[in-house]
């Protein structure tokens, strides 16, 4: 079994999840006692998200290919960052290792591909679908993306950050999503990605008629993929 090297704490829930998720699929895998072999750094929330608000992306970077690089001196074979938004400096961080990255928008992108998807919506922090890093690296994979309208992302960061990040989940929340993702598939989406971790513990497949692809599961079906490889 190979050691999976995570860089997390943006946010620790979305993080607790990565780890859950990952040892409860070796467990399932390999049967037994089995859990899974990982080193996690773990960043603070606050500092990061501060930076990126500052719009200091080296900052971000920094810190990020710090715990990176203590990771991989800890014995990762590969590397996730548990975050969407952060992959924003996912290539410096990446270019700060000599062991791979498994990147996110590359996972997606191709269990969308998987499933005859060819245009997707993004649904995420206000600055993971305000900004292209993430959709320019998933429409590389020849896949169209949509976001919702500029107004409604405001709401999408207040259900983010003011409630799944405390671990707090709101019905009433979960509507308002839902609602959304039904305007997204008028537009033309023929799938939707859950593109924050967080909205994994707001949003299944029941409650959508279209296909939902989470980040954080497919993230980890992935790295589940290379470790047991």
């Amino acid at each position: 079994m190979q050691t999976i090297g995570l860089v997390g704490g943006m946010s620790w829930e979305s993080s607790a999840a990565y780890y859950e998720a990952l040892n409860r699929g070796v467990e399932e895998s390999l049967g037994g006692l089995h859990s899974a072999r990982s080193v996690l750094a773990s960043v603070d929330f606050a500092e990061v998200t501060a930076l990126q608000e500052a719009e200091d992306w080296d900052g971000v970077a920094e810190v990020l290919r710090a715990a990176a690089v203590s990771v991989e001196r800890a014995g990762a074979d590969f590397l996730m960052l548990c975050t969407t938004t952060f992959h924003r400096v996912a290539e410096q961080v990446s270019d700060a290792v000599d062991i791979p990255l498994l990147h996110l928008g590359d996972v997606v992108a191709q269990a969308c591909k998987a499933q005859d998807v060819e245009t997707v919506a993004l649904l995420g922090t206000k600055f993971a679908m305000s900004r292209t890093f993430f959709t320019d690296r998933i429409a590389s994979h020849g896949l169209e993306v949509l976001v919702p309208e500029p107004e409604r992302h405001d709401e999408m960061n207040r259900i983010i950050y003011d409630e799944l990040v405390h671990g707090k989940v709101i019905d009433a929340s979960r509507k308002n999503v839902v609602a959304l993702i039904d305007e997204l598939w008028d537009a033309g989406a023929g799938g939707v990605i859950l593109g924050c971790s967080e909205l994994e513990l707001l949003v299944r497949q029941a409650d959508s008629d279209l296909p939902v692809f989470g980040c954080t599961s497919l993230h980890v079906a992935a790295a589940l993929d290379r470790a047991l490889a």
